[in-house]
């Protein structure tokens, strides 16, 4: 690039800052913006439009269109040039702007006069802003630098507007991270909650993008570089345990930190005026929007890479580490891009909610946020960018929604919502000492999942009768390498404890899918959930298994032991598994170490196939658990992780329903014990449904013990079954209206 166009570049810049330095109002400020860039640029319009809403561009300053059509101009994403800018991500660049496809014609505006027309995306992180715009009367091409120019100018234009530099009157001026905004997103644990935000990764804030000393920004991104590509490069030789998939992370790291195209990039961003800060953030947002568009899922997962890599160099380049200083709210609700177990659990019950921008409803976050019994939103985009430390900010869990900031009236409602639970909490701690016995005499026994010695104190609280399933994969899921026998024999130990005598079904590691443990090999599948996991993984690589189980058998010596094994989708499977926990069981006899009063064996139904073994499958189970959750999804063919889908099948649907009837009639003929454990069982009106059609164990999160317990109560679960059967042989393809229209009878 020519250095009069470098010379020209950091002049405007240096120019830019001044403006924005003098005192004024947000509107004053942006006037004086359009008029310097129109008049650095030799154009006769410069135009700024920004976002009032996610679907609303507004335009909000100008040099050279009518000055009555400023906040009257509005346009859709993707409507117009300037909305397809906005939408794309993407410069348009036309010597002819009435002839280009999408041109609007805005008559109030008096832009017929113009024919050239060059429009770039403000946008800072993926974060929309908005479209600078400047155009000419004659048929003019804009060059590659006079592009790339204008596209640092939007840049600064977008930080400046971050620090509030452009606060004027309506919705397009609002002052940032000022306004309420409701995030619609994902249910990942049930439950509501009030509180302050917590940031996981505090974003960093930039307050210097333009720079006078070219030369000395280059020296500072220079050594920062340098310590970023030691830093990776020390992770590489001194992480003790690391899988393929860790190792590949780091050297996508150590690839992107040695790029000489990023250097280059960020060299030149600099030479143009940009601080170094300033230029790391500008390739970052155009490396997010060339990324976001690519089909290709892997190259979009590089995207967090380079995301991350970036953020440590601004971390470096600033000296703004993850701890700001800042004190931890007394009522934390933590949000994040995503969060692993281990980091989740470090938190622990200090946090009232957790909000992502990622995770899914069966992640490693879900399954701890279920344990601590806090509501969990997933799904919540850009809230990272929005929401700063100490904003108010409401969970609501149930409907997976966010209300960030939220009006009063918003959160008097919330308040309300959350003062209506805990009153039926306290009406359901009345019946925690009664049994859930409906009216007709009949019992069901109500369990509790669990996965952490911390869960364990809400059997007291809740009332369960047991714990119908203890997920033992968290404990391996948050440590960096396999855990020793003896310190998963202990732990098994203390939560045999912890239940005072009542039963406790342990479930095998079950891992693969979404869960694959940081020391393990990954294995790249197209459809993981349906892939190499839970039990097939125990059988092919019997080692963790063995110990495990060894762990499991230590554990209960002088107790009775129960070992479900997850994901069996045939009956030779478990037999095998089955074998192999008699067999350690024999091995720690001949060992001397005192065996188990008894030793039951129960497997996970989750496949439909095992609904349709042979009878001896039912006959040498001690105990079957319908694992609901993923039965559901195959039975359906919907991906559970998918929200197109996911929420499309009812539980009550009647073939669903006739379906889980063959399984209870299948274990009551063989009499093996059956439970159902999963979301549905935690959900009154499918847990009395399923109490309907037989099934007298249920094993739910404990904080649904109450509910279920008052409604099973208060109805005849005889009465329901008739009113199942009667709407199944009237043809109905749902149950749940007939449910309902019985349920109002009985005034419930």
């Amino acid at each position: 690039m020519p250095d009069r166009t470098e010379s020209d570049s950091r002049r405007l810049l240096r120019r830019l800052r001044d403006t924005l330095a003098e005192p004024g109002a947000g509107q004053e400020r942006l006037d004086r913006v359009v008029r310097l860039i129109a008049h650095s640029m030799g154009t006769e319009v410069c135009s700024v439009y920004l976002f009032r809403d996610d679907e609303t561009l507004e335009l909000c300053a100008t040099e050279g269109l009518k000055r009555e059509s400023v906040h009257k101009t509005r346009m859709k994403l993707g409507e117009g040039l300037v909305g397809r800018v906005a939408k794309t991500s993407t410069p348009i660049n036309t010597a002819n702007a009435p002839a280009e496809k999408g041109f609007r014609y805005m008559p109030e505006t008096g832009e017929e006069l113009y024919s050239s027309f060059l429009g770039v995306p403000v946008q800072r992180l993926g974060e929309k802003v908005g479209v600078l715009v400047v155009q000419s009367k004659d048929a003019r091409q804009f060059s590659e630098d006079e592009i790339y120019a204008l596209e640092v100018v939007a840049m600064v234009v977008a930080e400046m507007s971050e620090l509030g530099a452009f606060i004027g009157e309506g919705d397009a001026l609002a002052a940032p991270h000022k306004q309420a905004v409701m995030f619609r997103g994902g249910t990942g644990q049930e439950g509501a909650a009030e509180g302050r935000v917590w940031l996981h990764e505090p974003r960093v804030v930039i307050t210097n993008p333009v720079a006078d000393d070219p030369a000395r920004e280059l020296e500072r991104l220079n050594k920062a570089v340098t310590d970023l590509r030691l830093s990776v490069d020390a992770m590489l030789t001194t992480t003790e345990v690391m899988d393929k998939e860790q190792q590949q992370i780091l050297e996508a790291y150590r690839m992107f930190a040695n790029s000489r195209g990023w250097m280059r990039r960020m060299e030149e961003d600099i030479a143009r005026g940009l601080s170094a800060e300033a230029a790391v953030e500008k390739e970052q947002s155009a490396a997010r929007a060339r990324l976001e568009t690519v089909p290709d899922p892997y190259l979009r997962e590089r995207l967090h890479d380079l995301d991350d890599l970036s953020n440590r160099l601004l971390r470096i380049l600033t000296g703004q580490g993850r701890d700001t200083g800042a004190a931890m709210p007394d009522d934390p609700i933590l949000v994040a891009r995503n969060i692993g177990p281990a980091e989740l659990l470090d938190y622990g019950r200090r946090l009232r909610g957790v909000v992502l921008e990622e995770g899914s409803v069966a992640s490693h976050a879900a399954v701890v946020a279920r344990a601590l019994a806090i509501p969990l939103v997933i799904h919540a985009e850009l809230i990272t960018t929005e929401a700063l430390n100490g904003d108010q900010i409401l969970v609501d869990g149930d409907q997976g929604i966010v209300h960030l900031r939220p009006e009063e009236t918003v959160a008097r409602h919330f308040r309300e919502k959350i003062a209506m639970q805990a009153e039926a909490q306290k009406s359901y701690a009345s019946l925690r000492e009664l049994p859930a016995t409906d009216r007709s005499g009949q019992t069901i026994a109500l369990l509790m999942n669990a996965g952490l010695i911390a869960d364990l104190p809400s059997f007291v609280r809740s009332g369960a009768e047991g714990v119908g399933l203890f997920r033992t994969e968290l404990q391996f899921l948050i440590r960096s390498h396999v855990p020793k026998r003896a310190e998963l024999a202990a732990l098994y130990l203390r939560v045999m404890e912890a239940a005072h005598g009542k039963r406790v079904v342990f479930r095998t590691l079950d891992i693969g899918s979404d869960k694959v443990l940081p020391y393990m090999k990954r294995i790249e599948e197209p459809n993981p959930a349906m892939g190499w996991r839970a039990i097939r993984v125990g059988l092919d690589k019997p080692g963790i298994l063995r110990m495990q189980l060894q762990a499991l058998l230590r554990a209960a010596a002088g107790r009775p032991l129960s070992v479900m094994f997850p994901f069996v989708a045939e009956f030779d499977e478990f037999r095998e598994a089955r074998q192999s926990l008699l067999d350690e069981a024999e091995g720690e006899r001949h060992l001397g170490r005192k065996p188990p009063t008894a030793i039951e064996v129960g497997a996970m139904l989750e496949t439909p196939s095992l609904a349709f073994a042979p009878d001896a499958f039912f006959e040498m189970a001690d105990f079957i658990s319908v694992g609901g959750n993923d039965l559901k999804q195959f039975f359906f063919a919907a991906d559970r992780e998918n929200e197109r889908v996911r929420k499309r099948y009812d539980m009550l649907n009647t073939s669903y329903v006739t379906f889980l009837e063959k399984i209870v009639a299948r274990c009551e003929r063989a009499k093996t014990p059956l439970s159902f454990c999963g979301e549905d069982a935690g959900r009154p009106i499918e847990a009395l449904c399923l109490a309907a059609i037989g099934f007298r164990t249920l094993s739910m999160r404990p904080a649904s013990i109450g509910p279920v317990k008052h409604l099973i109560r208060r109805v005849d679960l005889a009465g329901l079954r008739a009113v199942l059967d009667g709407a199944r042989a009237s043809g109905a393809t749902n149950l749940r209206p007939a449910v309902m229209e019985w349920l109002a009878r009985q005034d419930v």
